[in-house]
C-alpha cells in the first residue's frame, strides 16, 4: 500500500490536528497504532515538525472530515500523490565499484548456462564489453584462475525478467520456441 512521503511527519500534523483515531492514523502512515500513540504522549517525535498532508496533495480536508465522522473510515491517499514509476533507459547503466569485480563469474556463468546468447546479448545484460567476455571464454582473462561461475541475478548485475527475455529472445532468432526449449531441457533431466 502506498504511504505518504514522510509518514511520522504526517502522523505528527495529523495527531496535532485532528481528531482521527490512532487506526486510521496508522494505517494511513504505514505506522503500528502503538508508534502513533508515542507520538500522541509525547515519547516519540517531539522535535518533529508536523507535515500538512492537505497542503502537500497527500489528500482533501474533505476526506479528514470524512474520517473524523466516520472511525470505520480510512483515509485514503491522493492518486496525484503516488510518484510515477521509474523507467528504466536504454543506455549504458551503472554498476557499483563493489560489484565490478563480479561481472567475470557472472559471464563464465551465462556462458556455460546459456550458450544460445550472443556477446553482444550477454555485453547488454551484465553491462560489459565483447573483449571481456572473449578473455573470459578463452580463459585469457588477467584473473581466470579465480572466476568461479555465479548467477547474474544473485550478483545484482540484473534481474531475473531481463535474462529471462535475452534467452526468449535468443532462442525465437535461432528458430526455437522458449516452450520447447524448456521442455526440452526437463526431459534430458528426467532421462538422466
Amino acid at each position: 500500500m502506498a504511504v505518504p512521503l514522510m509518514p511520522k511527519a504526517t502522523a505528527v500534523w495529523l495527531v496535532e490536528n485532528t481528531s482521527l483515531t490512532f487506526e486510521q492514523i496508522a494505517e494511513f502512515c504505514g505506522l503500528h497504532p502503538l508508534e502513533v500513540q508515542a507520538i500522541a504522549d509525547g515519547e516519540v517525535a517531539t522535535q518533529m515538525l508536523g507535515l500538512d498532508p492537505v497542503a502537500n496533495g497527500q489528500t482533501a480536508a474533505e476526506e479528514i472530515e470524512r474520517c473524523q465522522a466516520d472511525p470505520a473510515g480510512r483515509l485514503k491517499l491522493s492518486p496525484l500523490a503516488v510518484p510515477q514509476q521509474f523507467v528504466r533507459h536504454k543506455g549504458p547503466r551503472y554498476t557499483p565499484i563493489s560489484k565490478r569485480q563480479d561481472k567475470p563469474d557472472a559471464i563464465m556463468y551465462v556462458l556455460r548456462s546459456h550458450p544460445e546468447l550472443s556477446d553482444a546479448q550477454i555485453s547488454k545484460l551484465i553491462g560489459t564489453t565483447k573483449p571481456t567476455i572473449s578473455a573470459v571464454r578463452d580463459r585469457t582473462h588477467w584473473n581466470s584462475t579465480n572466476i568461479k561461475p555465479r548467477h547474474p541475478v544473485g550478483l545484482g548485475l540484473c534481474t531475473l525478467d531481463e535474462l529471462d527475455q535475452a534467452v526468449a529472445r535468443s532462442l525465437r532468432t535461432k528458430g526455437r520456441p522458449a516452450e520447447a526449449e524448456a521442455g526440452r531441457e526437463e526431459s534430458e533431466s528426467v532421462e538422466t
